[in-house]
């Protein structure tokens, strides 16, 4: 069955769309949808049918991928990380809602599939109110990988209705949040006794120190 095409906008997006998209998401759908960054694929982090699907339409392993998690804020962060350096949470309160993306340790509240070698997530506060609302109704956070081109140029897709186009039959719902970005968040990991910038995205660090 062919996703469906969901128009919502960034500012007050409709609750009863969003209501629509969360209902999806419990029943073990996967969803196309935007951020302040590229647009992102993502499911609900308990559905580990869901977590697979992903990575089969993303051709990736699941102990080897690092996926990050979308949250709405930063109160149920604790949840899924161990205890976090105050200097960290301190970055983390100034950097999110933003671009960037915090690598943590985890917990054992992450679900296993999800565990890399690592054993780290990746932590994301969106300043986009489309995946904040969807969260917030969903009341936990949605897996979060990002939806690439093939293109040479564009390393993202960017369009809605190609993104549509390219996976109506492989996810559920396509939110159309208008054109995203083509540069993905910064990622930093917080691991080890200093930040470091493992990729270089919209956020700068100088920006948080």
């Amino acid at each position: 069955m062919a996703a469906e095409l969901i128009r919502l906008y960034e500012e007050n997006p409709d609750p009863r769309r969003v209501q629509q998209v969360v209902d999806v998401l419990r029943s073990g759908g996967v969803i196309i949808y935007p951020t302040d960054t590229v647009y992102g694929m993502g499911c609900d982090i308990t559905n580990q049918r869901a977590i697979e699907r992903i990575c089969k339409i993303k051709g990736i392993n699941p102990r080897k991928h690092n996926f990050s998690f979308v949250c709405a804020d930063l109160s149920n962060i604790a949840q899924f990380t161990r205890v976090i350096d105050k200097s960290v949470f301190k970055m983390m309160k100034k950097a999110f809602p933003g671009p960037f993306t915090f690598i943590l340790e985890a917990s054992t509240q992450v679900p296993k599939i999800l565990h890399s070698k690592k054993k780290t997530v990746g932590i994301r506060v969106p300043n986009h109110g489309v995946p904040r609302a969807i969260v917030e109704e969903l009341g936990q956070p949605i897996l979060s990988t990002s939806i690439r081109d093939e293109d040479d140029v564009i390393e993202y897709s960017t369009d809605p209705e190609l993104i549509f186009e390219k996976y109506q039959n492989l996810v559920d719902v396509v939110i159309d949040g208008g054109y995203g970005q083509n540069v993905a968040s910064t990622i930093l990991n917080c691991t080890g006794d200093e930040v470091e910038v493992i990729r270089q995205g919209l956020g700068n660090l100088e920006d948080l120190l």
